[in-house]
């Protein structure tokens, strides 16, 4: 039998906590939060009861509960339990609401379970970078998106700002593009095009097809491309590219290009030679 295994970890920046729950077998009895819990079945099978409905849960149900939202659940057969959960304080909340929403209103859920594969999307590399203690700002990118997706289409009555012009937008473009090379944060990058956190996501993806961090990953990769094709070695070419350490470049140029950065810097080196 695998062993139980539960692990916490609380997100200063974001404010929010993060756990996962693994080879889970106990029941949980009725019981209710003063906080959001948004969580994803991983795996197992499970009996929700929650404000007096029932609900089957497998593989990819995703959990909305509201603050006060009465549940318990039980497993059902013999499959273990993998759920990732994130908990969420009202003033957390609330913050994330006015941002997106303009409105300072704490939302309420109107289903507590539900089958996404938009919301999923954001959730796991949300909830995979908080455990693993990631100081990217792609991390907020991910819980501002989630969080717009879940207000427009399972929280009622609310609405989204529009984004605002170009203009603010090319600021923003442009501070990356001047410090990429730097640790930024998408604080500054607000602060320089005046706008907020969830207008500057919806103008980039709504413009610029990409959200502010893979915008900047982009530069980052096109900008190591030239020093690579220099002969420059990875290692140096990921601490002039504001990469955080040569993993975390090597993971990004693979995932981009196809190659590692040696096997592109590689290429390059033979061709030289060859040239001479």
């Amino acid at each position: 039998m695998k062993k139980e295994t539960r692990t916490i970890v609380y997100d200063e920046k974001l404010k929010i906590e993060a756990y996962l729950l693994e080879g889970i077998v106990q029941p949980f009895p009725n019981h209710f939060h003063e906080f959001y819990v948004l969580g994803l079945m991983e795996n197992g099978h499970r009996y929700l009861n929650c404000r007096h409905l029932e609900y089957s849960l497998s593989k990819s149900d995703m959990i909305l509960f509201n603050p006060n939202d009465n549940h318990g659940c039980a497993p059902i057969g013999d499959e273990t339990l993998y759920y990732r959960g994130l908990n969420i304080p009202q003033d957390s909340m609330l913050d994330i609401v006015e941002d997106i929403t303009g409105q300072r209103k704490l939302p309420v859920f109107m289903k507590n379970v539900i089958l996404d594969e938009d919301a999923k999307s954001y959730y796991q590399p949300l909830h995979e970078m908080i455990m693993q203690g990631s100081t990217e700002f792609e991390k907020e990118e991910y819980l501002y998106l989630l969080l717009s997706h879940l207000l427009q289409n399972y929280a009622q009555p609310f609405d989204v700002i529009t984004p605002k012009s170009n203009n603010e937008l090319e600021k923003a473009c442009d501070y990356i593009e001047k410090n990429y090379a730097k640790r930024i944060s998408l604080d500054e990058i607000c602060q320089i095009a005046n706008l907020s956190k969830s207008s500057l996501l919806r103008a980039f993806t709504k413009i610029k097809g990409v959200t502010p961090y893979r915008y900047l990953e982009t530069i980052r990769i096109n900008e190591s491309r030239k020093l690579l094709e220099k002969g420059i070695q990875p290692i140096d070419v990921a601490q002039q590219t504001g990469f955080s350490d040569q993993s975390h470049f090597t993971n990004y140029f693979s995932s981009f290009t196809g190659l590692t950065p040696g096997a592109y810097r590689e290429i390059f080196l033979d061709k030289n030679q060859h040239d001479e």
